[in-house]
């Protein structure tokens, strides 16, 4: 049980609806429900009586709810202690960005927030994009970069920047011989891409382009770490998509572009309306000048 699952189980218990839930929590209703059976079989006591109208708490909740009430107020009374320790007026900003943001986009962000907040410093997280939204939800983020497609309800997006990606090859796969490489003539190559869990939309996003341009991978690896996946793409075991590299890739495979473009990271910012600031702001605009230098259009 964590603090995640006793503010869905407050929440509902609040709403008594699933959908009125669901939609306090910026988040969809078939995940919330989940949460909520997984609290329940942890705690091996049925917290909500289920009705066609919506629910009601059993005596097991409604005595869970007492304790939870005080756990996340003590939470959040820590929270706002922590947020006052501050180097200067305007206090600490918490922010996110994937495992593999380019590193000029990076600290570009970071040079360029500087000096347009001075007195504030900068949290940086690395989160998937599961991560980032479930943080900005339970407000322990203020602003998240984020890759699309993804079910961004109830939040509100910067623009949106987009980097066309390539594939990465062994150097004696047939086609690491081409200047340029269709997406339909992978077909038959095992595919080396982010376990669907890390941001599922995106995940789906990618086959479906795949699938569209005749692109049916033999075999799907998954891998988070980049030095795994060139191990893996130097053993042959597959091929992989990512945006052209800034530093030589390792002996052996290589990096080609795709006709077309068909497959992108497409990158914004993203924020809860009621977190928004003037330090929320200058960061937002940060990342457009990163996103810029690190190739983004």
């Amino acid at each position: 049980m964590d603090l995640h699952h006793l503010k869905y189980f407050v929440v509902l218990s609040e709403e008594l609806h699933f959908g009125r839930a669901a939609q306090r929590l910026h988040m969809a209703q078939p995940p919330l429900s989940q949460r909520i059976k997984d609290l329940e079989k942890e705690l091996g006591v049925l917290l909500f009586h289920r009705r066609r109208t919506g629910v009601e708490l059993s005596e097991a909740g409604a005595l869970l709810l007492e304790h939870a009430r005080g756990v996340l107020d003590h939470v959040a009374m820590a929270q706002e202690s922590m947020r006052r320790i501050r180097p200067g007026a305007s206090g600490i900003l918490q922010v996110a960005v994937p495992p593999d943001t380019n590193p000029v986009a990076l600290s570009t962000m970071v040079s360029t927030f500087a000096p347009s907040a001075p007195d504030v410093l900068l949290n940086l997280h690395e989160l998937t994009t599961v991560e980032q939204v479930e943080r900005l939800r339970d407000g322990e983020l203020d602003v998240a970069v984020v890759r699309h497609p993804l079910s961004s309800v109830g939040f509100e997006s910067g623009a949106l920047y987009s980097r066309a990606l390539g594939v990465v090859l062994n150097a004696s796969h047939p086609l690491a011989a081409l200047e340029s490489v269709r997406l339909g003539d992978l077909a038959g190559s095992p595919l080396i891409i982010f376990p669907r869990h890390m941001a599922p939309t995106l995940y789906d996003s990618f086959l479906q382009t795949c699938r569209d341009a005749g692109y049916l991978p033999a075999a799907i690896v998954h891998a988070r770490n980049q030095h795994f996946t060139h191990g893996l793409i130097m053993a042959g075991r597959g091929v992989h998509f990512n945006e052209e590299p800034w530093t030589p890739l390792p002996s052996g495979i290589v990096w080609r572009p795709l006709v077309g473009d068909p497959l992108a990271w497409r990158t914004s910012a993203l924020w809860l309306k009621s977190r928004r600031s003037a330090e929320t702001d200058a960061f937002v605009a940060a990342v457009g000048a990163g996103l810029e230098a690190g190739g983004h259009g």
